[in-house]
């Protein structure tokens, strides 16, 4: 295998699992382990991925501000949302992860009379305003840059509620059917959302399979519906609908 192929299926490795020892490489490989050290030195050196004690470990990628994120992808990340928004039925209460795709929602919710429980600060911004949507922040340590809420206090708060349906972001979703964060702390609130809601919908637009992250969010299986491009991987989407997952492509 050349070099620069290994390097690659190194990556892809750590992308997928986060960090592997150094034996682990080597076998994964099918190389020596002092190859897989010094291939480890070589992407580490590059600042491809972090050096651990015998082992590596995926670099987590610098996150964009949200405002770049926002505007990335637009027309994707709307039609997604046009999709969940047609789902919502007066009265219920909905949760919205962090994120543009739910900010795209949010947009799309004026008028609407429903509950939204969020810990994300753009959507409460969008939609502070709107006499008829009740409102509900989340509690928890503020990210700037993202824009969103995290932590101990955001957990328990959402061990409080119980919503019609959750709306979930992500980074990234594999072709196994995992779906990915790029932000280790955005996981456990992500993950109590999944929790705290009747029915789990997954909003993914085509650029996200495989996408990015190094941080597992959940599985296939802990979906209920999935909402996504017409672009979208098909062998990914098969993953999807043999774990029970109803796919609606917009």
């Amino acid at each position: 295998m050349l070099r620069e192929t290994r390097h690659e299926k190194l990556l892809r490795l750590l992308s997928e699992e986060g960090v592997l020892p150094v034996v682990e490489i080597a076998r994964r490989l099918q190389v020596s382990e002092a190859t897989a050290r010094r291939d480890v030195s070589d992407l580490s050196g590059a600042g491809r991925l972090r050096r651990v004690y015998g082992g590596a470990i995926a670099r987590e990628p610098v996150e964009r501000p949200f405002a770049e994120e926002e505007v990335d992808d637009l027309p994707a990340k709307e039609a997604v949302a046009a999709g969940a928004a047609e789902l919502i039925q007066n009265g219920e209460t909905v949760l919205l992860d962090i994120g543009t795709t739910t900010l795209q929602l949010a947009r799309l919710l004026h008028g609407r009379k429903i509950t939204v429980v969020t810990s994300n600060l753009a959507v409460y911004e969008e939609l502070r305003s709107d006499p008829e949507v009740s409102l509900v922040l989340l509690g928890g340590e503020v990210r700037r840059n993202y824009r969103s809420l995290v932590g101990q206090l955001t957990q328990a708060a959402l061990r409080e509620i119980y919503a019609d349906r959750v709306f979930l972001g992500t980074s990234g979703v594999l072709a196994d059917g995992r779906v990915l964060d790029t932000t280790e702390v955005e996981v456990p609130v992500k993950r109590a959302m999944l929790g705290s809601a009747r029915q789990a919908v997954l909003l993914a637009t085509a650029r996200k399979f495989p996408g990015t992250g190094s941080a597992r969010v959940c599985e296939a299986a802990d979906i209920d519906m999935l909402i996504t491009g017409q672009e979208t991987d098909p062998a990914t989407l098969a993953t999807f609908r043999e774990a029970d997952v109803e796919v609606v492509q917009v």
